[in-house]
């Protein structure tokens, strides 16, 4: 948060050509935000909150030590039998429900939820959000690309209000005629029963929102969910997106290699030697720069569960591949040929 206020969307300059004082400061700067940071508690205003809510932001472009604007999360707490404000906002939002029960309205609809249950917050939506339960709170966790849509000019949010200046303006239109066409036949509550776990080259994976989920009304961010057993890991892979992952239970360390580019006759990448390593548990952020190989390990005596979160827009300018240099062990192999390439999740 700037000391004058909330940042929406965080200015990069330089003198010289080159952004490489940006790409060292992100690197240098912690990977894992530990569970309970907060970097904006919304006491400059969130639309949204009431007496019976509260927002904070743990990942956000206005963070001091600044890692992204391509993703953002903040959680939302639901008092019991409590409810926000209505608001709206152009940026699409997705919600991971971590406890409770409760339903939105948006747009004059009411979707019901409850835990494990992905909701997505549409484009240009007026929503609320209620606890159906009077005795206990309801959390989600919300990822958003919102930083896209305010370089796209996409700024308009805020409470309900009468047009300023009507006399200006003619009357009302359908805002809905500039969506996607059939968008609004698409899902709004995703359950776990509409998905289901697989063994893929990274692990026990469960899809959640990506391009091919063409049921589900999300278009901005690409959302799985990862097991990984006790004493094992992840694969080791390689893609452009950055990624946060929240951890939902377990504890255990991301081993991360920085990749250097060479501009010669073309672009050639340098894998660093010693990676970075992030050691993380319950309630915590980790965060995987762009262009970073990675790899996660269970250290715990449980289960490590992981929520991943990346902004697809990476995959509308070109990058949608992920290079596997190592298989998660439950699929079948240990190491692979290096530069084996795979289509995304």
């Amino acid at each position: 948060m700037g000391e004058d206020g909330r940042v929406f969307l965080k200015g990069i300059a330089s003198e010289v050509y080159g952004l490489g004082e940006y790409l060292r400061r992100q690197r240098t700067a912690p990977r894992v935000r530990k569970a309970g940071s907060v970097v904006d508690d919304a006491s400059v205003a969130h639309s949204g909150d009431s007496s019976e809510s509260r927002t904070w932001w743990m990942l956000g472009p206005g963070d001091e030590q600044f890692l992204t604007q391509t993703i953002q999360i903040h959680f939302v707490e639901l008092f019991p039998g409590g409810s926000n404000h209505g608001h709206g906002h152009q940026n699409e939002a997705l919600f991971y429900i971590l406890e409770g029960r409760g339903y939105e309205i948006h747009d004059g609809k009411r979707y019901d939820w409850e835990k494990d249950d992905l909701v997505v917050v549409h484009n240009d939506s007026v929503h609320r959000h209620f606890n159906a339960d009077p005795d206990r709170r309801a959390v989600a966790i919300v990822m958003k690309a919102k930083s896209a849509w305010m370089y796209l000019g996409l700024w308009q949010q805020g409470r309900s209000g009468p047009v300023k200046s009507e006399e200006l303006y003619g009357p009302r239109e359908e805002w809905a005629r500039l969506w996607t066409t059939g968008v609004e036949q698409r899902k709004k509550v995703l359950k776990p029963a509409d998905t289901r776990w697989e063994t893929t080259r990274d692990g026990r994976v469960r899809v959640l929102s990506s391009p091919q989920r063409t049921d589900f009304r999300a278009f901005s961010m690409d959302i799985y969910q990862q097991e990984i057993p006790v004493g094992s890991r992840s694969a080791k892979h390689w893609h452009m997106a950055d990624e946060a992952l929240y951890v939902i239970s377990g504890r255990g360390h991301s081993l991360q290699w920085d990749v250097e580019a060479e501009i010669a006759d073309k672009y050639y990448a340098h894998v660093k030697k010693d990676p970075v390593r992030c050691e993380f548990a319950t309630g915590d952020v980790v965060y995987v720069p762009q262009n970073t190989i990675h790899q996660h390990f269970n250290a715990g005596n449980e289960p490590l569960t992981l929520l991943s979160a990346q902004n697809r827009l990476f995959k509308l300018l070109g990058y949608d591949s992920v290079v596997y240099l190592e298989d998660a062990p439950e699929h079948g192999g240990e190491r692979r040929a290096a530069g084996a390439v795979g289509r995304s999740r």
